[in-house]
């Protein structure tokens, strides 16, 4: 949501900050924050998904702005790639609610037990490119397993998974839209 995106870079980036999001399957957060006149590095397993963020951006972002960059790679190897960031703002997959692809990497493929130990991973070696002092946002929201239409509680299991990996659980914000 590009009004979700941008309140929060104004809420918790500073002006001209880098934004590093590990889960960059759409160019929504790249092109708001580009618009905003911050950095935005970002990554996705996809190169379709990557090729198509840079094109929408071409068309959308102005020319003598800052173009937002986009990395094809596993967020798992963050670290090795990423700039040290002023803030993280993300939306990783919610489990296997929606397969991405047949990538035995795409946390979308993975089995519940799986897809949270790798998250975890991911969001540790995310909050090792962070800069001290600085804000973190994971956009996520409670989702049923598929098989059992059981609830999985997946803010819960990333709020624990974040404060284990060294994030502070500052705020918890609620997005409401209208319903249909």
């Amino acid at each position: 949501d590009p009004v979700l995106a941008e309140i929060v870079y104004r809420w918790f980036c500073p002006v001209g900050g880098q934004v590093v999001d590990p889960f960059a399957g759409g160019s929504v957060r790249g092109i708001v924050a580009a618009m905003l006149g911050l950095r935005y590095w970002g990554c996705d397993l996809s190169q379709k998904q990557v090729e198509a963020n840079r094109e929408q951006a071409s068309k959308i972002c102005p020319p003598e702005g800052t173009s937002p960059v986009w990395a094809c790679m596993d967020a798992i190897d963050i670290e090795s790639a990423a700039p040290q960031a002023d803030f993280i703002l993300t939306c990783p997959p919610y489990g296997d609610l929606e397969v991405y692809s047949d990538d035995p990497r795409d946390l979308s493929t993975m089995e519940y037990h799986t897809f949270m130990p790798t998250m975890k991973r991911i969001m540790l070696r995310t909050f090792r490119v962070l800069k001290n002092n600085r804000f973190a946002c994971w956009v996520v929201g409670d989702f049923r397993d598929t098989k059992s239409g059981n609830l999985r509680g997946f803010i819960a299991d990333v709020i624990r998974a974040g404060t284990e990996c060294g994030f502070g659980f500052f705020n918890e914000a609620i997005l409401v839209t209208p319903c249909g």
